[in-house]
This record gives structure tokens, C-alpha cells and sequence, in this order.
């Protein structure tokens, strides 16, 4: 009997992939491909490795591309039906689970796990089994499989059970719940979540910190990890290429415009985020505030570039949320502000070479959130820096965990504290700010994206 198995030997699951389509209005299809450290990591593998990455059909573009057979070769979209996907990837994935490992519940509200939840579980269970069936179909015998993230947790217990010969693989590029908050999830749930998860020979965390909450979790709530290895992977800066990128002429183009919006001697304080909740991103604005607020001598001398790009707004919390960023970067321009000096230069449009060109500016780098499975962010700017830049960095933070030491630590709900690590760190001599960027930028960028891929590949196939 002839085999049904594929015949691909390292498979990649996610919920975006390498490349997006974006359907124009003369009806044909443009191509756009993405980077990262999955990208980089087959990169290094070569084009013989037999390897192919699914993932979701995420737009109309997507959608189109799908059905009318056009694709990058060595990528399987999933035209996922777009009730099931909205439901699993905005009502369960992003609302709750991303919640929940990053602790944003306001608990006297929320959250409410009633029948809509149910539904929108339902979807989140198909999403997952139509990766599981399509990663079933494709893998040749023995292939490897490393599935990521909070959205398809339970691709590997269902992987496990249609195939299994595989060694299967998920890394969680976020943090990880400690067991008391993850205990808010309904059990059935949690335990769903859980052995999902245990259904991989091998599971990945960013930090040692979100691996030992993981297993904590597993301890309590369904006895332990079983068979399952868990590892950590603290994933990297890719120094080559933002050295590279941050020196083309689109990135200096940017810094030529900034210096004018900046103005002559003026230093700098740069974060570049997303409106993500995690983020932090008003508590920064505030802390800036209590900056000039208690340094007089600060103002006119000093501006904040608050690169902050609109994420999830088809989600109104998210909405609210970058309305918020807006509101307070206003009354701070409009409290301190004078004709000759715009205290916070707020941008919200997405442009990699501008937030390059605002790292080689840095003269200090704020990254302060809540809550962060690592913050690549807090690894590149040290890595672009021209003068080298001092790092305000939270200790809830994946990245503090390798690079606290050359860091100015902050408690990110501790406004007055951060406006304090603020001064401090403007206050830094240039030699030690220069001689601390070069120790972070050597730590962040010690696991660079593809050597970060591929041990996790050499750890599956032991």
C-alpha cells in the first residue's frame, strides 16, 4: 500500500508566514516577504532541506492568492473559514490567551468565560486542527515539526495523535502565566492548553523564567510534564543585518529629518513599540512628564521620540488604547511645550528605516513594558546606536534576564521611579554609556536569529 505521507522533512507552523499578497486594483497579486528569525533560521537550513512552512491565509490578498494556486514555494497557506479564524485568532488568541500570559485582566470586570467564549473556543479548536491535519499531510516519516506560539497550543497533542512518528516541537515566543493567574482560565481549558502543549518532544521558552512557569503550571494542574523536554532559547538580535540596514541611504535620509524635528543639542530618548497593551506605552509618556515636571534644567534640552504603531485595532481596547498615547503625548506638548521645542515627536506610521534611524540617534533607549515574552527592541538599539545609548529596561522584561546588568532597571507601574532612571540615565557619562552599549549589544545579539532556529532543530532531532 502506497504511503500518504509528504514528503517534507522540517515543517514550520504559524499563524503568519514568510510571505503576505496584497490584491490590487487591477486584480493582480504583489507579493511581500517578510524577515525574522524563523525566516533566517530555513534561510540557513538550505533550499535541499525539504522544508515547508504553514500558516494562516490572513487577508483578502491571502485568501485570493490561495485560491487561484499562486504561492511561494516551500509555503502551505490555509484558507481557514474566516468566521472560524476571527474567532480563534481575535476572540481567543489575542483576548484571551495573550491576556492571560501577559496578565492585562482588570479582574472586577473581567474576564467573563460564558457561552461566547465557548464558541469562540470551538473555532479556536478547529483553527488549531486544520494546522495539525495539514502538517499531518505534508510531513514525511520521522520529519521534524517546530509549531510556534499562543495560537496553535494544542496543534502539538493533536499532531501527536494523527502522526505519531514525528518529532514535534513549539516554542512560545511569549512569556508564560504563573499558575495562580493561569488558573483563571476555565480548568477544562487550562488542562486542554496544557497537554496540548505536551503533546511536543520538546517545548521552548524565551527565558528561564517563562519555562519554570510553565512547568509550575503543569506540576499543579495536570501532574507534571510527562515525556516532554523543555528548553530555552533567548532569541537574538540579528547584528549583520541591522548594522547593514541602519547604514542605506533611506535610513539616513530619516535621521537628516529627525535632527530637524529634534533640533541642534538636544538629547534623545527613543522607544519604537507597537500600541500593544503590554507595551506600556502611556506609563513611559507619564514618567517623561515627571521628567521635565521635577528637572526643570531638562526642558528644551531634551525630546522623546515615541515611535508607536498602531496594532490590533480591529480590537477596541487596542483602539482606546493608542487614542490614549495620542491624548497624553498632547497635553505634554501642549503643558511644556514652546515654539522652538516639541517636547514628545509622536509617530504611529509604521517605518523601519525611520525607527532605525531613531536608534543611531538614541541617547538613551526606553523599553518598559509590563510584561514581554523578550522585547527585541531593548537588543537592537544598543546594536545601531552611533554614540551608544543608555537602556531604561523593565525587570518584567524576557530581555532582563541577559541584559539587566548594563541596564538602568525600572519597576514599570513606578512612574516616579522610571522619570528617576530617566535622569540617571541622561545623566551618563558618555564614556560609560558607550562601554555599557557595547557589553549590551554583545549580549543581545549572543543568539542571533538563525543559530537561535537552528538549535532548536538540533535539540528535536537528538
Amino acid at each position: 500500500m502506497a504511503s500518504t505521507h509528504g514528503a517534507h522533512r522540517i515543517l514550520v507552523a504559524s499563524n503568519r508566514g514568510p510571505v503576505s499578497y496584497e490584491l490590487r486594483a487591477d486584480g493582480e497579486l504583489a507579493a511581500k516577504r517578510g524577515g525574522g528569525g524563523l525566516v533566517s533560521g530555513l534561510s540557513a537550513i538550505g533550499p535541499d532541506a525539504g522544508a515547508l512552512w504553514v500558516c494562516s491565509a490572513l487577508g483578502v490578498g491571502d485568501r485570493e492568492a490561495v485560491r487561484r494556486g499562486v504561492g511561494e514555494a516551500g509555503v502551505r497557506m490555509l484558507d481557514i473559514d474566516e468566521t472560524v479564524f476571527a474567532d480563534a485568532y481575535n476572540g481567543i488568541a489575542n483576548s484571551v490567551l495573550w491576556f492571560v500570559h501577559h496578565m492585562l485582566y482588570q479582574t472586577p470586570r473581567e474576564p467573563v468565560f460564558d457561552a461566547e467564549f465557548r464558541r469562540q473556543w470551538a473555532s479556536y479548536e478547529a483553527y488549531n486542527r486544520a494546522f495539525a491535519q495539514a502538517l499531518a499531510d505534508d510531513a514525511a516519516p520521522g520529519a521534524v515539526v517546530v509549531v510556534q506560539d499562543y495560537h496553535l497550543t494544542l496543534v502539538p497533542g493533536m499532531l501527536r495523535v494523527l502522526r505519531p512518528d514525528l518529532r514535534i516541537g513549539h516554542f512560545s515566543h511569549t512569556p508564560w502565566a504563573p499558575v495562580d493567574y493561569f488558573r483563571m482560565l476555565p480548568d477544562d481549558i487550562a488542562e486542554q492548553v496544557l497537554r496540548g502543549m505536551l503533546g511536543a518532544d520538546r517545548l521552548g521558552f524565551l527565558t528561564h523564567r517563562w519555562a519554570d512557569a510553565f512547568t509550575d503550571c503543569c506540576e499543579e494542574l495536570v501532574g507534571g510534564l510527562g515525556d516532554t523536554r523543555v528548553g530555552v532559547h533567548g532569541l537574538g538580535a540579528d547584528a549583520d543585518f541591522l548594522r547593514r540596514r541602519s547604514r542605506e541611504a533611506d535610513v539616513g535620509a530619516r535621521m537628516a529629518a529627525l535632527r530637524e524635528e529634534i533640533g541642534p543639542g538636544r538629547k534623545t530618548i527613543v522607544r519604537v513599540d507597537r500600541t500593544e497593551l503590554s507595551k506600556n506605552i502611556v506609563r513611559g509618556l507619564l514618567a517623561y512628564r515627571q521628567l521635565l515636571k521635577d528637572q526643570p534644567s531638562r526642558r528644551g534640552h531634551v525630546v522623546h521620540l515615541a515611535f508607536a504603531y498602531p496594532s490590533r485595532q480591529d480590537l477596541a481596547v487596542y483602539r482606546d488604547y493608542t487614542a490614549e498615547v495620542r491624548r497624553v503625548t498632547d497635553e505634554i506638548n501642549s503643558e511644556y511645550g514652546t515654539p522652538g521645542w516639541t517636547p514628545v515627536i509622536l509617530h504611529v506610521k509604521d517605518d523601519f528605516a525611520r525607527s532605525l534611524a531613531a536608534y543611531r540617534l538614541a541617547d538613551v533607549a526606553l523599553v518598559n513594558p509590563i510584561r514581554d515574552g523578550m522585547n527585541l527592541v531593548a537588543k537592537e538599539v544598543p546594536v545601531v546606536s552611533d554614540e551608544g545609548c543608555a537602556l531604561v529596561l523593565s525587570r518584567e522584561a524576557g530581555a532582563y534576564e541577559e541584559l539587566g546588568e548594563d541596564a538602568i532597571t525600572v519597576n514599570p507601574y513606578d512612574v516616579i521611579g522610571t522619570a528617576r532612571a530617566l535622569h540617571e540615565a541622561l545623566s551618563m557619562p558618555p564614556h560609560e554609556r558607550a562601554e555599557r552599549s557595547k557589553r549590551l549589544a554583545a549580549a543581545g545579539t549572543a543568539l542571533p536569529p538563525a543559530q537561535w532556529f537552528l538549535d532548536q532543530l538540533r535539540e528535536l532531532e537528538r
